[in-house]
């Protein structure tokens, strides 16, 4: 059982006038011009694409595709889907993060996402052997879009974003995402390709984020909180068949870190049953507090430059 002690709110999404076209970081306007770059380099030379996309078959000696290949969009709604995720997704979580810790968490999904891919392409060629899983092109930045979305999931997982026509919350975006794409994937066989990129990049940022990612607020590595369980992704019916399988798992990554704990717990003194679910609602309320006001502190300084170039403005 979780502790029923009220929650702080989650950090809201800053708005604003004009702020669409304001807030961007650098980090993300830089990936952007990656993306743009790359996506022209394909269409002056398309030989190159053999040699950046994930192509299974020549990953070896090729070995570099399992990064650049993350970075190729080889059309224009792609590369433009891309560079506008990115910059509103990354407008959201960096002030956040912090510029490190988002370009970390962007290589690790890309790079874990690129090699489950290829693991996947090299299987389904032995089953099939099917030669066009070795060496069709695949690419896009899809899986760090989505793993971005798992982010925010996290982060602001109550708040409700207008979709059209459409009120949801943002812990649902990320599942919203996939239904999408997989039903997308039935109609229309280009799009198949990218399914894998879609569906490994949130599972493998939902591993990096629940199980290795360092708290600065905390100091600790990890969110263990209920809310951002592997079952929180579906509908409230298959929790309790998905709970135990994603148990498994669960043992497989942390069951020695957990056995090293409990041995601390024993020599010290034996926990109150439950302790261990109100301290990881402590913890998150803690983080909570601590990424509220790492927020604040940003939008404070971008109010306080805009009012001083506002002073400047008004002097000439």
């Amino acid at each position: 059982m979780m502790s029923s002690s009220s929650s702080p709110p989650p950090p809201s999404i800053p708005t604003g006038g004009g702020g669409f076209f304001r807030g961007y970081t650098k980090l993300c306007k830089g990936l952007a011009v990656i993306l743009l770059l790359v996506h022209l380099l394909i269409q002056l030379f398309p030989s190159a694409v053999t040699y950046l996309a994930l192509v299974p078959g020549r990953t070896i000696p090729f070995a570099w595709n399992l990064i650049t290949g993350g970075y190729v969009e080889l059309t224009i709604p792609g590369v433009i889907i891309s560079i506008v995720g990115l910059l509103l997704f990354g407008k959201l979580l960096e002030p956040l993060w912090g510029s490190k810790e988002l370009s970390k968490f962007i290589f690790v999904v890309n790079f874990s996402t690129s090699v489950c891919v290829f693991i996947t392409a090299i299987a389904l060629y032995y089953t099939t052997q099917e030669e066009s899983y070795l060496y069709a092109p695949l690419s896009g930045f899809y899986g760090v879009l989505t793993g971005l979305l798992v982010g925010i999931k996290q982060l602001m997982s109550e708040q409700e974003l207008n979709l059209f026509v459409l009120k949801i919350k943002a812990k649902w975006i990320p599942s919203l995402a996939a239904l999408i794409s997989v039903i997308v994937s039935f109609f229309i066989k280009e799009l198949v390709s990218y399914l894998p990129v879609i569906l490994f990049g949130i599972y493998m940022s939902w591993i990096y984020l629940r199980y290795f990612q360092r708290r600065l607020e905390t100091g600790l590595k990890g969110d263990p909180s209920e809310e951002f369980s592997f079952s929180s992704f579906f509908p409230e019916f298959l929790r309790p068949v998905l709970d135990p399988i994603a148990s498994i798992f669960h043992r497989l990554l942390c069951g020695r870190s957990e056995r090293a704990d409990a041995r601390g717990q024993t020599l010290d003194t034996t926990p109150l049953p439950g302790s261990d679910s109100i301290e990881a609602n402590r913890r998150r309320e803690r983080g909570q507090r601590a990424l509220e006001q790492r927020l604040a502190e940003k939008l404070a300084a971008v109010k306080s430059s805009e009012g001083t170039s506002q002073d400047a403005s008004d002097k000439v």
